[in-house]
């Protein structure tokens, strides 16, 4: 689970705009190209 510290600031940003835009955790996983389950970790720590 360690993923999302790998990820630099601007991409876990991008990620929850992506989220706030309404889109799904696929989505924004094939846009930025990294897995799914720390695109949902990034938008459940964020919660």
């Amino acid at each position: 689970m360690g993923h999302s510290q790998e990820l630099s600031e601007f991409k876990r940003d991008t990620v929850i705009g992506c989220h706030l835009c309404n889109k799904s955790i696929c989505e924004i996983s094939s846009l930025l190209n990294i897995p799914r389950s720390t695109v949902s970790g990034i938008i459940t720590k964020w919660r």
